[in-house]
């Protein structure tokens, strides 16, 4: 595994956009609307930010409301997202996802509990 994205949560994923392209010269790698979402995908080099914006009410918006903007998850990928929600079940680190299911950008997806992994909502990323 390595190092795919971390994903921000924010209140205007557009101008929060603007901000990195400004400050660090990356590129807008993918923007999509995405379950109750508005997805943008900063690229540099060896990963990415997902900055996520609500558009409707859901785990974003629940987030904000009750943390404000910053880090939600880290994601790593994985070419078995199948196979890592197994071995971390071996681990007894209790998954979220059960098998994996369709997230942003076309890839398969899972995610493990916080509680399990030192407060930080893992997601495994399959490309």
């Amino acid at each position: 595994m390595q190092f795919d994205h971390a994903g921000i949560a924010t209140e205007d994923a557009t101008a929060l956009a603007e901000l990195f392209v400004d400050l660090c010269g990356v590129d807008v790698a993918h923007e999509e609307t995405f379950d109750g979402m508005q997805v943008v995908f900063l690229d540099f080099g060896n990963g990415y930010l997902e900055l996520l914006e609500p558009t409707e009410d859901g785990t974003i918006a629940s987030y904000l409301e009750d943390n404000g903007p910053g880090i939600h998850h880290l994601a790593f990928e994985t070419d078995d997202a199948g196979g890592a929600i197994e071995r971390a079940r071996e681990l007894d680190i209790t998954p979220i996802d059960e098998e994996p299911r369709p997230g942003a950008w076309g890839h398969d997806v899972a995610f493990l509990h916080p509680r399990d992994t030192g407060g930080i909502l893992v997601e495994f990323v399959e490309h």
